[in-house]
């Protein structure tokens, strides 16, 4: 039968600690080191930034629980790797029972964001919050080991997707690098030329009178300063479109939406206007963190006038054409596994 336990009954709990930042670099030199969910993906994390003095080390297949807002986030240590304060390692007593864990911690993301809410833990968890926490524990051995391996496989198909996925955006991103990056480095091959995404593209805010409030739990794919962050009753459009984050942390990321999608106020969104350019192709020729113009410094944003003036190489023959007639199935592709 199912009972309930604690967390820290089953589980050992580390909460993380951030070394000198002067031991940080993004050379590779030393342990990865994550300090919240900037770097988290689907299941594991992506190392960015590496530490030379770690001070609290997670081993592979231990579970990295945000404790810092957004609380309650999981990803799963792949490698050996540090921690600071803004997570925390949760090491399962019988390392069987990890797997079991992970989708137990999963399930409860939800609570956290309602406890984040109401204000109770002011945007932190602390390690008595964690031990205390309440999770359903089959006391039978086996069969918690049935649920982990169920939801094993399908995650793990989860997984093999999300892969896939990063594959077809890197072979895309190799050819639009190969077409248009290689073939200026010498300068503008003949025909070619410099011109403003305005004049190209249908350059517009995202819908202001929208926000996250209006969300539902079904719908059509919505867009918010933070990118792919919820679903809308309604869309706006049925076409292949570029979203801009246009205020905050995030400025200046980009993301291809396809098929019926929204999006919401602090976003930018535009799509091509010219026959001979694809859309598909506006989207890798604005990514990057150098890209965008930014203004502000607390709180950094886009104004919709740089986003139209946002010079754009305007390729001859077709050829930004061609490219997205050979992308588009890639995307289709990613957006199925999805």
């Amino acid at each position: 039968m199912a009972g309930e336990w604690r967390l820290g009954e089953v589980a050992e709990i580390i909460m993380g600690q951030s070394p000198p930042g002067e031991t940080y670099n993004e050379l590779g030199e030393g342990l990865p080191f994550f300090q919240g969910v900037a770097d988290f993906n689907y299941r594991f994390p992506t190392p960015r930034v590496y530490c030379t003095e770690p001070s609290r080390i997670a081993k592979p297949g231990d579970i990295l629980l945000s404790v810092r807002a957004p609380i309650g986030r999981v990803n799963i240590a792949d490698r050996e790797c540090a921690i600071g304060r803004g997570l925390c390692i949760i090491r399962a007593s019988n390392p069987e029972d990890a797997r079991y864990l992970e989708f137990v911690l999963r399930a409860k993301e939800s609570q956290w964001d309602a406890i984040e809410g109401s204000g109770s833990v002011f945007g932190n968890a602390t390690r008595r919050d964690l031990e205390m926490l309440p999770i359903p524990w089959p006391r039978e051995t086996a069969q918690r080991r049935a649920i982990a391996h169920i939801l094993g496989t399908l995650d793990d198909k989860i997984e093999l997707n999300r892969r896939m996925n990063e594959t077809l955006e890197h072979i895309a991103q190799a050819i639009f690098k190969s077409w248009f990056i290689d073939a200026t480095r010498d300068g503008l091959p003949e025909g070619w030329r410099v011109t403003k995404l305005g004049e190209i593209a249908d350059v517009n805010w995202g819908d202001t009178n929208v926000t996250k409030k209006s969300y539902v739990d079904k719908g059509y794919l919505a867009y918010s300063a933070k990118g792919p962050d919820g679903f809308l009753s309604y869309y706006d459009y049925d076409r292949a479109g570029v979203v801009v984050s246009a205020i905050g942390a995030n400025s200046g990321y980009t993301w291809l939406a396809r098929g019926k999608w929204s999006c919401i106020k602090n976003t930018i969104r535009f799509w091509a206007t010219v026959p001979d350019i694809s859309t598909e192709y506006l989207f890798f020729a604005t990514r990057g963190d150098k890209i965008w113009p930014l203004r502000g410094s607390a709180q950094p944003f886009i104004s919709q006038t740089d986003a139209r003036n946002l010079s754009v190489v305007y390729p001859a023959n077709g050829l930004a054409k061609r490219f997205g007639e050979i992308i588009a199935p890639m995307f289709d592709k990613i957006e199925y596994n999805k």
